[in-house]
This record gives structure tokens, C-alpha cells and sequence, in this order.
């Protein structure tokens, strides 16, 4: 008797994309390698720079790895995990973008000729992390403890190493400094957001300023501005989060009076409480008035009469900077303002900078936030050179944080890898084998600094190989005389964290673009609408929120 042929059995909807296997795993490192040729270009002290062109008006350009990743638009989903860690690196550290993703790509590479071979992919991952483990026992040990003399020195080479690969890198001794006095003003906290970064067109960088204290670029006025102080020594700030401007009433309110004289009355009361408010601000004894929300003209004249200085719709970062730099609290009422929530520092004055007119907040007594104002020729100029700030910034206050270095150039991936290629020959099966591959694969940070370089890289590759099968340790990539030096002496430092965190996030994205075998491509069905003519059963799947595609009709 025949068999009776069994209908086949419809789990995914019509349209549905699935790829799996061995062949889908191949494809995602090769799209995973495609991301990483793209940024390879721009590591290290002689990287290029890349333009992302996305309309006339927003045109990038930058060698900035996480910036470049996200301006991409990468929409392969496994090659989106090599931005999601670009991302994490850049908030956890700030710098070592273009390493983390160059090494998940240089991981995935190695893996590959293992999965071809038929090597199963849980193996490699468990290789893979042993080898990550011990890495980050050598980083640790390798790293060198900084003591409180030699901290400024530290901070500002560690400062330094971060702007090598940038667009500022020439001036880099000029922002070095910079960026130390600005890290080292803030409280233990260290609270990136009491640093204000602002960008003025015109000039050159080393016109750039740095202000201890606070400065924000000069807000909206009305008349009567002109005649108010713009300079005032020790003055008396008070910050306020309230409108101080007369205006129509929108509400939907009926007042009905039955004397016409009375309507007088009614506007008059509306008057009283304005100047009441205003009257209570000049009692206060402040003479600088802040507000996050609009002073208009009546008020502003009022202010200039008084001698008072005010300023309306301040930016809400810098109004929280300047009361962390002056000691104010920001207000929501003008009614009994006690002295405790007025700020002073020495100095108030607005001056002119490029173009605009800046108002500062300098010899604060207590100054616990800092104030950089960017000066450069072409605004993508000033905005690369921001971006190139805030990644040292970022590494200065983990450094000050932290207080543990190791060598960069290239040094510390290059003694990783003799440790393990060592320790590879201790253990035996394929772990061996796998955990040499991972060794090998660390070896790109040097040998892709020196390819942007135009360096020869194998010719440097085999002299560092040889001094650290030597034991020296600290030597890596020499980009001014084309060679190796140790780039410990040569003041190339890193801190700890960074090297740490490069190599986690580089091995987990591997680990995780290993472990997925089957890619199911799904767009997303529209919920139909419950109505009359929709079954029971129907009205239930939608009510429990799943199974809404098996009752799709036709």
C-alpha cells in the first residue's frame, strides 16, 4: 500500500527570506570585512580621512571610526553589530573606535578558514574567549601603575596620543594642555557635560580659547540691551527658569465686566504683577540675570535702568554650567530669594570673539567646569577638530579615573600576540591552533598603522616580532623615523581601559557574529482591525498580541 503523502506544513508567511548554514555564516563575515576595509584606512597617526557625502548642505569629514560607522548607514544585520561596538567604544572610552572594529574584523578573518574546513563554529568561540581572558590577565599585569607627582604629566601624554591620529595632531601639545586644565577643573564626578565645547568660524586652532569658568555666546535681545553694563566685577547671578516678558493671553478665559472704566483696572492688575516680579529680581541685590526662558523688552529696559545685566533664553547646559561655576541655583520663582541661590565669581564681561560676542564667567572660586571655544577656517574643519577634543577629553578623564597606562603604536597588541602564540604551544587539539589564529590576528594594529603610513609592514612586522621574543616589551611602530622604537620612552601612552576594552568588545562581536547560523529575513505584517465581521477566535489572537499572521486572508 502507497504511502499517503503528507501536505506540507506552512510556518513562515508567504514572502519570507531564509538563509542558513554554513553559507550564511560565510556571507556575514564577508559583509563584516567589507565594513572593516572601509574604515582600515584611517587608523593611526598617518590614517586618511573619509567624506560622507549625504546632501549638499551635510558633508562629513572625518577619520573618526564611530562617526564614519554611524554616517554609513550599515543595513546587513550582522554587520551592524561592528557599529553597535564602534558606539559602546566610543561612550565607554571615547577613542579606539577604528581598533575595535578593525580587530572584530581581523578575528572573523581568522575564523573563517576554520568554519570552511568544517571546524564547528562553539569550538571556535570557546577558543576564541579562553584566548580573550588571558588577554586581558597580560593587559592587566603589562599596565603601569601612575603615581600623584607625575599624574599632569600623564594626562597630557595620554592627551597627546589621542590627537596623533587626528586633524589637530600638529597642534597637539597646544590642546594637550587644554584639554588636561579643563579635565582637571571638574570634581571627582567628572561630569563630561560641565565641559562646554563651542565653535566659532574665523582664525586659526591656536586662537582656540580655554576659559576656567563659563562662557555662552551672546542670546536674543531686545532694545534697551545696549545700555546695560558689560562688565561687572564680583558680580551677583541669578539664574531663572521663568518668562519675564508681557504678551497676549491665549487661554479660552470670558471676563465680563459691566463698567467700562473697570477694564482699565484689569490691565493695570496684569501690569502690577509684572513689575512686582521685576521689582522683587532688583531687591534680590543680583545685577546679572539669567534666564532659560524669553526677558523681553519691557523687562530688558527695566534691567539697563536698574544697571542690571540679563540675558533670555539661555541654553540649558550652559545655564547648568554657569551655576556650577558660580555656585547659583536656578529659580522658579521671583518670591523670597534668599542669598544662598545667588552665584558670584570675580569677573563678568562680554567680549567679542571671531564674529559673535561671548558673555564669561571667569575667576569663579570654586570653578568646577571649563569652557573651550573652537576657532578654525571651514566649519567641517571645526567640527572634526571637536569631534578629535571630545575623543581626548574622553581618555583623559578615564586616565585621571583610572591611573593604569600601557604603551600604544602599537606595543601592547604586539606582546599579546607573542604571549598567546606562546601559550598556544603549551595546550594541544585545535584550541592550539585557534588560540595562534587569534595571536596572529592581533598583529593588524601594527601592521595597518604601518600600511597607512606607507611603511613597509612586513620588514617591521619581523623586527618587532624579534624584539619582543627578546623581552622588550614596550616596542612598537616608530612613525617619525619610519622603524621601531619603544613607544613607552617615546611618550605613546594609552590608558588601561582602552586596550581592555578594544579587545572585549572585539572578541564578543566576533563571538556573537559566529554564533548565528540562520539569518530570517521577515517584514512585519500590519495588525488587521477587529471588527464585526473578524471570527472569534481571530479577535482573541489579537487580543493576546501574537499569532496575528496566521489569520491574515486573502
Amino acid at each position: 500500500m502507497s504511502q499517503m503523502i503528507k501536505p506540507p506544513i506552512i510556518l513562515l508567511k508567504e514572502g519570507t527570506d531564509t538563509s542558513q548554514g554554513l553559507p550564511q555564516l560565510i556571507s556575514n563575515i564577508n559583509a563584516c570585512c567589507a565594513i572593516v576595509d572601509t574604515v582600515r584606512t584611517t587608523l593611526g597617526p598617518r590614517g586618511m580621512d573619509k567624506l560622507v557625502y549625504q546632501s549638499e548642505k551635510q558633508v562629513t569629514i572625518s577619520n573618526d571610526g564611530a562617526t564614519v560607522m554611524k554616517l554609513l548607514d550599515i543595513v546587513h544585520p550582522a554587520a551592524r553589530t561592528l557599529v553597535d561596538i564602534a558606539k559602546s567604544q566610543d561612550s565607554e572610552v571615547g577613542d579606539g573606535t577604528t581598533s575595535v572594529v578593525i580587530l572584530a574584523g581581523e578575528f572573523l578573518k581568522a575564523a573563517k578558514p576554520f568554519l570552511e574546513e568544517g571546524i564547528h563554529p562553539q569550538i571556535i568561540i570557546r577558543a576564541f574567549r579562553s584566548a580573550c581572558a588571558l588577554a586581558k590577565d597580560k593587559i592587566n599585569e603589562l599596565s603601569i601603575q601612575i603615581k600623584p607627582e607625575g599624574m599632569r604629566e600623564f594626562l597630557e601624554k595620554c592627551a597627546s596620543t589621542a590627537m596623533n591620529s587626528k586633524l589637530i595632531s600638529s597642534h597637539k601639545h597646544f590642546f594637550s594642555k587644554m584639554v588636561v586644565d579643563a579635565v582637571q577643573l571638574l570634581d571627582d564626578q567628572i561630569d563630561l557635560d560641565m565641559i562646554g565645547v563651542k565653535k566659532e568660524s574665523g582664525g586659526g586652532l591656536e586662537d582656540s580659547i580655554f576659559i576656567a569658568g563659563a562662557a555662552f555666546k551672546r542670546t536674543f535681545f531686545y532694545a534697551g540691551f545696549e545700555q546695560q553694563p558689560k562688565k561687572i566685577v564680583e558680580p551677583r547671578i541669578l539664574c531663572l527658569n521663568i518668562e519675564l516678558e508681557l504678551k497676549a493671553e491665549k487661554d479660552n478665559a470670558e471676563v465680563r465686566i459691566s463698567d467700562p472704566s473697570k477694564y482699565q483696572a484689569l490691565v493695570n492688575a496684569e501690569w502690577k504683577l509684572f513689575f512686582d516680579k521685576l521689582e522683587a529680581i532688583h531687591a534680590s541685590g543680583a545685577n546679572v540675570i539669567l534666564s532659560r526662558l524669553a526677558i523681553g523688552d519691557l523687562a530688558t529696559q527695566f534691567f539697563a535702568d536698574k544697571n542690571m545685566f540679563c540675558a533670555g533664553r539661555v541654553p540649558e547646559d550652559d545655564l547648568r554650567r554657569v551655576c556650577r561655576a558660580t555656585g547659583a541655583a536656578i529659580q522658579n520663582t521671583v518670591s523670597n530669594i534668599i542669598p544662598q541661590v545667588i552665584g558670584s565669581c570675580g569677573l563678568f564681561e562680554e567680549s567679542q570673539v571671531g564674529s559673535s560676542r561671548y558673555n564669561l564667567f571667569t575667576q569663579c572660586k570654586q570653578t568646577q567646569t571649563a569652557t573651550i571655544i573652537l576657532r578654525g577656517g571651514g566649519e567641517q574643519f571645526i567640527d572634526e577638530a571637536e569631534r578629535s577634543l571630545h575623543d581626548s577629553i574622553m581618555i583623559v578623564r578615564r586616565a585621571r579615573k583610572h591611573k593604569s597606562v600601557v604603551a600604544g603604536g602599537g606595543a601592547t597588541e604586539m606582546e599579546l600576540s607573542k604571549y598567546l602564540r606562546d601559550f598556544s604551544l603549551t595546550i594541544e587539539g585545535k584550541k592550539q591552533l585557534l588560540i595562534g589564529a587569534y595571536a596572529k590576528a592581533l598583529e593588524i594594529i601594527p601592521r595597518q598603522i604601518t600600511d597607512n603610513a606607507g611603511f613597509d609592514s612586513t620588514d617591521i612586522l619581523n623586527q618587532l616580532r624579534q624584539k619582543h621574543s627578546l623581552g622588550e616589551k614596550w616596542f612598537g611602530v616608530d612613525i617619525v623615523n619610519e622603524g621601531i622604537c619603544d613607544t613607552y620612552q617615546s611618550g605613546v601612552w594609552e590608558p588601561t581601559l582602552v586596550k581592555l576594552n578594544s579587545v572585549v568588545a572585539a572578541t564578543e562581536a566576533t563571538c556573537l557574529i559566529l554564533s548565528v547560523d540562520e539569518t530570517v529575513q521577515n517584514q512585519q505584517a500590519e495588525k488587521p482591525q477587529a471588527g464585526p465581521q473578524m471570527g472569534q477566535q481571530q479577535r482573541q489572537a489579537l487580543g493576546r498580541g501574537g499569532g496575528v499572521r496566521a489569520f491574515k486572508g486573502r
